[in-house]
């Protein structure tokens, strides 16, 4: 088993960030990269080293033989790709590997494996998961798309076959509207990922989405970290998270825990990973991808098991073995993620750039922070527009939205625009509240929590400028307070 001692993280922002803190804890030295727009990167701050990476910035963080060279260069054993960009190349995992360099993550046969969702969907069949009716082939041809449809029955669901994040994907109602769709899907397809072919499914109307993290090493041992419900999204980019799912019956639950851990164990998968499922009204579970990196809500797992995901990562790439069986995890309580993006959800999500002028975090017991915004800092327009993660935790259901309500109403973000105001209504909600929701729950709100966001805002508004009133008047020594 080769320690590693040194590892260079090949990410930015607040996953950059919570990557060098778990090597800290692991007395395992970081390094840094940032492009020209990250130069005041909290994360570059608090790594052991840091190295720029000139040119253009979108690429930045996307030149694997670059990255591989700087980690040499450094004396680096291993690399961490954290989430997005390169985290599920398996090129780039395979160059790591004929380097000398450790992957922090999957085997890169696995990473290709789940990359293609085709393939993916074929090889759990083989092994027994359950997974939607459609396509076993990518396609472009819209004339044997329309074909494939009509033989499943509509609604379909068109979906990327070499991408995620929500881009090209459109559902299809009825038959005379698939010609569109499937151009505008294969069209956006090739825009985001280089690549038009698609695939045909039966569409699941009103799923909840829950997903299973999955600790595996070496040796073949696997075991589940329990779910989390992801149903709560925006055209199916996830707003919130939640472990566990507060409204599962207990026999999907332990369904859903048994087939993921068996398949992972046939495939001989390694490190963390999650696998991804749609449920029906009827509770019927169907596979619909396998994500081979670590989560944006992994925080939320972390919270109710009190397993560092990251830090068994990293373990696990040294050839360690799990710590624990199954029976010795124990989950306490309900842990609730908020996304905090910088954007306007009065205007269509529309993303905010600009300097945080103001930037409050909330505090006290069962409440974290993963981001890696201060005040000062000017958020560059030139990534995802995620600014930090709320992670709340309590015992129960109940305690843990009251919990919720009770840290975004002291979060505070000035400068840019962001999506708390939509999250404080969320927890308002009687249905979040009672854990009634599916896929469709921000569709069917969305036009109510932006008239009661827009009055809550002005008010929000007219405080802060009172207060700030104040302030000023004391600066000036204009007001006299007495004790």
């Amino acid at each position: 088993m080769k320690k590693i001692s040194k590892v260079l993280v090949a990410n930015r922002g607040e996953i950059a960030l919570r990557i060098i803190r778990a090597c800290k804890e692991l007395d395992v030295k970081s390094v840094a990269i940032f492009s020209e727009a990250d130069v005041e990167g909290i994360w570059v701050k608090k790594a052991d080293e840091c190295y720029p990476i000139t040119g253009d910035v979108l690429q930045a963080y996307l030149n694997y033989e670059r990255i591989i060279s700087l980690a040499l260069k450094a004396g680096c054993d291993a690399i961490h790709p954290g989430y997005g960009f390169l985290s599920e190349n398996a090129e780039f995992a395979q160059a790591c590997q004929d380097k000398g360099v450790i992957f922090i993550g999957p085997k890169p046969e696995h990473i290709a494996l789940f990359g293609d969702k085709m393939a993916s969907k074929v090889a759990m069949r083989q092994i027994g998961v359950p997974v939607l009716e459609g396509t076993d082939e990518p396609i472009v041809d819209k004339t044997q798309g329309a074909k494939i449809a009509a033989e499943i029955g509509f609604p379909v669901i068109i979906k990327a076959a070499f991408g995620g994040g929500g881009r090209g994907m459109r559902i299809v109602k009825s038959a005379k509207l698939f010609d569109e769709m499937f151009d505008s899907a294969t069209n956006e397809a090739k825009k985001y990922f280089g690549k038009g072919e698609v695939f045909v499914e039966k569409y699941v109307e009103n799923p909840r989405h829950i997903e299973i993290q999955i600790v595996a090493d070496k040796y073949g041992n696997v075991v589940h970290l329990g779910e989390r419900d992801c149903s709560i999204q925006r055209r199916h980019q996830k707003v919130i998270e939640i472990a566990p799912s507060p409204r599962l019956s207990s026999k999907a639950r332990k369904e859903l825990y048994r087939i993921s851990t068996k398949a992972m164990m046939k495939l001989g998968y390694e490190s963390v990973g999650t696998v991804e499922y749609l449920l029906d009204k009827d509770d019927n579970i169907y596979f619909i991808e396998m994500n081979t990196r670590v989560q944006v809500e992994h925080p939320v797992t972390e919270i109710i098991s009190g397993v560092d995901i990251i830090q068994r990562m990293i373990e696990i790439a040294e050839g360690d073995k799990l710590k624990y069986l199954q029976e010795e995890i124990n989950f306490r309580g309900y842990a609730i993620e908020f996304r905090v993006n910088a954007e306007n959800p009065q205007n269509n999500f529309m993303p905010s750039i600009g300097t945080v002028t103001n930037y409050i975090i909330p505090g006290g017991p069962g409440v974290r922070i993963d981001s890696s915004v201060y005040s000062g800092y000017a958020i560059p327009p030139n990534y995802d527009s995620m600014v930090g993660k709320l992670i709340v935790w309590a015992l129960d259901w109940e305690g843990t939205v009251k919990k919720a309500s009770r840290a975004l109403d002291e979060f505070y973000i000035d400068g840019v625009i962001t999506n708390l105001s939509l999250h404080r209504e969320i927890v308002k909600d009687m249905d979040f509240m009672q854990g009634n929701f599916d896929t469709s729950y921000l569709d069917k709100k969305m036009e109510i929590f932006n008239l009661k966001a827009t009055k809550s805002i002005a008010q929000e508004e007219k405080k802060s400028s009172f207060i700030a009133d104040i302030i000023n008047k004391i600066k000036e020594h204009k007001l006299i307070v007495r004790h």
